[in-house]
């Protein structure tokens, strides 16, 4: 028997972890004074009230996930063996898929090892520990790496969920700077001041998908941050790639990569990427390819309709600056539907038509997984941990028509027409149910739909529940429910 102490769950608990869930709540966790008393990051062993053995976790008393399953083997020993085992066994699947130098060499939960994140670049590591479980456990991560530099991102606001210090700190080594090799580019990458932590490796599929559509176009990259996506283009062969920016250290990056790769016909802007967009419409340029990769608009659930308006309103300023015939490439950030969880993939659906007013088709559209630097964890689907939504559409009209049309839907009056969404009981019109479904929507542009489409989607969920509960006690005879 390990000696740590033992957590049990509440009775009738523990439905998520005997399905294969890597957590489990608070309120799921039998609080007694010896619980709360254990400090945040404490190994323990869970168990059901009924005795069932979930393994050993990392425990925190303070946090909404109260319990991270960290080994299914409840007589396992957590040392400096056991962790050099379990990211040899990540580093043995990324070299099986990935560069064998720059990588994601840990993923959370998707590596069995919960709240914590490793990225490679050739000799040096960025390790981010954003659990106290984790924050713990440093030592031992350190003894298992083998990296002359490794450097502590421990700046990611998930720590405030646990009650942990937003902090960068250099473990080992003293050269905070590194490179990383892409489709034979080399990017520098500042691991103690830049973005998360340092390069976005999951986004590697998505730049190979763009690169292989930017041979001879003039490419406007907004976004850029260190100008990946705008430079895959140009060593693909783009005519121009105009990076767009509000950061200037990340401009400064971008055109020290430009330099250092040799590619010519890369241009830099400094701007607001949604001012940029009026002033070259309003200008007349045009582009071939516009890639849009937008941080996250909605931080919180209560900025979630106003994120909604902002990623519309960015879909219908990039058509309008799309070459009759060419393709606006947009990458919308799917917030995955954990707890942190703020903008449901159902939220997002109707984003995908272009706006009225820029006179686009949609074209296509691509989802999947952060490639496989990010594997999926025991009963997580990708879509649970992260997700990604591509956006490809093709605009139909010429300039002048597009904006022509544009100018038009701006001063088309609002609709005011009232529709019942929701759900209605079979054969009831007059219940409280059927009361609570009137929802006023208008139909302006993609956002408007959005927020529509998701009040349609929770109601009807809601719904569901409901009347389940209602036939399980015998009130109804068929739970059926009706989406109008």
């Amino acid at each position: 028997m390990t000696p740590y102490p033992l957590v049990r769950l509440r009775p009738k608990e523990g439905r998520r972890l005997r399905a294969g869930a890597p957590w489990a709540f608070s309120n799921e966790i039998a609080m007694t004074p010896e619980a709360r008393a254990l400090a945040p990051g404490s190994l323990v062993r869970l168990e059901g009230d009924d005795g069932v053995r979930f393994g050993l976790a990392l425990f925190n008393p303070h946090s909404l996930i109260a319990a991270r399953v960290l080994e299914r083997d409840a007589d396992a020993v957590i040392d400096a063996a056991w962790m050099r085992a379990r990211i040899e066994e990540a580093a043995a699947l990324r070299a099986r898929l990935c560069d064998p130098e720059f990588h994601r060499l840990v993923h959370a939960e998707g590596d069995r090892l919960p709240g914590l994140i490793i990225d490679r670049f050739g000799d040096a590591a960025v390790v981010q520990a954003n659990t106290a479980g984790m924050q713990r456990l440093t030592s031992l991560i350190l003894e298992a790496l083998d990296f002359s530099v490794i450097v502590a991102r421990n700046d990611s606001s998930a720590r405030r969920l646990e009650s942990l210090p937003e902090e960068t700190t250099q473990l080992r080594g003293t050269d905070g700077d590194a490179e990383v090799v892409e489709a034979g580019l080399r990017f520098p990458v500042d691991l103690l001041g830049g973005q998360k932590t340092g390069w976005y490796y999951d986004q590697r599929p998505n730049r190979d998908l763009v690169a292989g559509l930017a041979a001879g176009a003039r490419v406007l990259d907004l976004f850029c941050h260190t100008g990946a996506f705008g430079l895959r283009c140009a060593a693909a062969g783009a005519a121009s790639v105009l990076l767009a920016d509000s950061s200037a250290p990340a401009l400064a990056a971008a055109e020290q990569a430009a330099a250092l790769n040799g590619l010519a016909g890369v241009r830099t802007r400094r701007a607001d990427a949604f001012d940029l967009l009026e002033e070259l419409a309003a200008a007349g340029e045009r582009f071939d390819l516009v890639v849009c990769d937008p941080p996250a608009f909605a931080k919180s659930r209560k900025d979630a309709a106003a994120g909604l308006r902002a990623y519309g309103k960015l879909t219908r300023l990039a058509a309008a600056v799309t070459a009759p015939g060419r393709i606006p490439f947009h990458r919308l950030m799917q917030p995955s539907r954990a707890p942190s969880g703020v903008v449901s993939a159902d939220r997002l659906g109707p984003l995908a038509r272009p706006a009225r007013g820029a006179r686009a088709r949609h074209h296509g559209r691509r989802s999947g997984p952060s490639g496989a630097s990010a594997p999926a964890g025991d009963r997580l689907s990708q879509g649970t941990i992260a997700a990604t939504r591509l956006i490809l559409a093709a605009a139909l009209a010429n300039s002048t028509s597009q904006a022509a049309s544009t100018s038009q839907a701006a001063s088309r009056p609002r609709r005011s027409r009232r529709r019942r969404i929701g759900w209605r009981p079979s054969g009831s019109s007059s219940s409280r149910a059927g009361r609570r479904q009137a929802v006023m929507a208008r139909e302006r542009h993609p956002a408007d739909l959005a927020i529509r489409h998701a009040r349609r989607v929770r109601t009807s969920r809601r719904g569901d529940d409901r009347l389940r509960r209602e036939h399980s006690r015998g009130r109804i005879e068929n739970p059926s429910c009706t989406l109008r």
